[in-house]
Parts: structure tokens; C-alpha cells; sequence
């Protein structure tokens, strides 16, 4: 052991250990600036801006200065379509001639999307709905109904939609509401024996609203269907409803049985 000790004391050993470090040294710049040099380390051109650029100013603008480019598409709502929206890398960082630059452009053709289900909501309910679908809010105006704010038609360029239609993300619904005119009442129209097209026409000239259709026995021609019962039905104790209220309707296959009585 005190051979080993004076050993690192001699000249020789010195010498020897700072050659070792010197050549660690060595190496490690040489390896440093190749790097450098194999990589054009510091050398290329900024990319320039290219969001808020149409996708064919800016692939020009990238085909002058020898940039590649892959385009990806989005929709993005209130985006004119054909915009950057995105680029990688951004613009300002430096990079070799022929790198490839990513871009995302908004696609110009929105993407078809069902109509929620919003008939029984509030008109706050169908907004959040609506937004969260990617639809817009058009025009809206009200009808009697005992529900105030309430959602009767859905309409979509002047047609009453039903939910599952398909519509253009971003496209414009308009609403029928209810003007919560509950306390008001009108007469129950006697809806036996007419065809379902006539219980409809009835129900709604009357200010209530179609409620649920039960089909009895087997249909063979839809065209051709009869109410059979309603409910709620007029009897001599019960003439009147609030406007506004669901009619329930069975009906059954075949012509009128009776000879419709005039009405009153």
C-alpha cells in the first residue's frame, strides 16, 4: 500500500493522469464540433407565418423558400373554411431546407351531425344542447301552450324537423315555444271515428297538442287509420282542457264505422 502512495506522487503518475484528461477532453470537443458540423448546426431559415393564412397562400409562401408541407383538416365553427389554424414548428423557428411543416386547415365542408332530442326542454335546456351539438339558435317565436318556454316545433328552413334529422354542423334551427298560456281552456274535440289525419287537424285547430299514437291490431295501409279512442276523451263531466294539453290517441285499421256527426 505505500508503494501505491508514493507512486501517485511521482512525476510519471501525474503526467500520465493529465494526458488522460487532456485526451477526454479532446474527444469530447472533437465529438461536440463534428456534431455540428454533420448536423448544420445554427444553419437553415425560419419558418414563416402561416396561421390566419388561406391554405394556398401559404403553400406557395412554403414552396418559395423549399419547404415541404402535409396538410390536416378540422371543422372548426365561425372559421372561414380554408384558414390555418395551426403549424409545427412554429413560425420563427429555424430549420433546414426541404423539412416538412405540418398545418391544419379548416375543412370546407362541415361535417353532418343527428338532431338531439330537445322536444320536451326548456328553451335554456335546447340552448345548452343545441351549442354543445354545434348548432345555432335562429329565429323564435311562441305558440299556447300551458308550458311556458317550452319547445314545440323544431324547424330547419322553414320545415318541421324531428330529432335525428341530419343537419351541416353550424346550421341555424328555428324554435317554436310555448307562451305559458296554462290558465286558459278550450273544448275537447270529439276525435272517435275520424281519420288520424282529421284527429290531428282537429287537435291543433284547437290549441292542444298530439300526444301518443297506439297502433291496435294489425295495420296493412297507414294511409288509412281511424281513431278508435283519446284521452283525455269528453264526457259529460269533463268538456274542457288547458290549452296546450297532449291528446292520446289509439287508433286501428280500417274506414269510419259511424257517420260523423256535425259538430256543434
Amino acid at each position: 500500500m505505500s508503494k501505491f502512495w508514493a507512486y501517485l506522487k511521482t512525476n510519471s503518475f501525474r503526467n500520465n493522469f493529465l494526458a488522460a484528461i487532456g485526451s477526454v477532453v479532446l474527444i469530447l470537443l472533437i465529438a461536440y464540433f463534428s456534431l455540428g458540423y454533420y448536423t448544420r448546426h445554427g444553419e437553415g431559415a425560419p419558418v414563416p407565418k402561416l396561421k390566419g393564412l388561406s391554405i394556398e397562400r401559404a403553400s406557395d409562401m412554403l414552396s418559395q423558400q423549399g419547404f415541404k408541407y402535409q396538410v390536416d383538416s378540422v371543422y372548426v365553427l365561425d372559421q372561414a373554411p380554408g384558414t390555418v389554424i395551426e403549424q409545427d414548428p412554429d413560425a420563427g423557428t429555424n430549420v433546414k431546407s426541404g423539412r416538412t411543416i405540418y398545418l391544419t386547415v379548416v375543412t370546407r365542408l362541415a361535417p353532418n351531425i343527428a338532431l338531439p332530442d330537445i322536444s320536451q326542454s326548456t328553451y335554456r335546456e335546447a340552448i345548452a344542447t343545441l351549442t354543445n351539438f354545434g348548432l345555432k339558435i335562429g329565429d323564435t317565436t311562441y305558440r299556447s301552450d300551458i308550458a311556458r318556454d317550452r319547445i314545440l316545433e323544431i324547424r330547419f328552413g322553414g320545415q318541421v324537423i324531428k330529432p335525428g334529422t341530419k343537419l351541416p354542423k353550424g346550421s341555424k334551427i328555428d324554435l317554436v315555444l310555448g307562451d305559458g298560456a296554462g290558465a286558459s281552456e278550450v273544448n275537447i274535440p270529439d276525435l272517435v271515428n275520424l281519420d288520424l289525419d282529421a284527429a290531428k287537424f282537429s287537435i291543433k285547430g284547437a290549441g292542444l297538442t298530439i300526444g301518443t299514437i297506439t297502433y291496435q291490431g294489425a295495420i296493412s295501409d297507414s294511409t288509412n287509420l281511424v281513431v278508435v279512442s283519446q284521452f283525455p276523451a269528453k264526457t259529460d263531466s269533463l268538456s274542457k282542457t288547458s290549452i296546450g294539453t297532449r291528446i292520446n290517441l289509439t287508433v286501428s285499421q280500417g274506414k269510419k264505422t259511424d257517420e260523423q256527426q256535425p259538430q256543434q
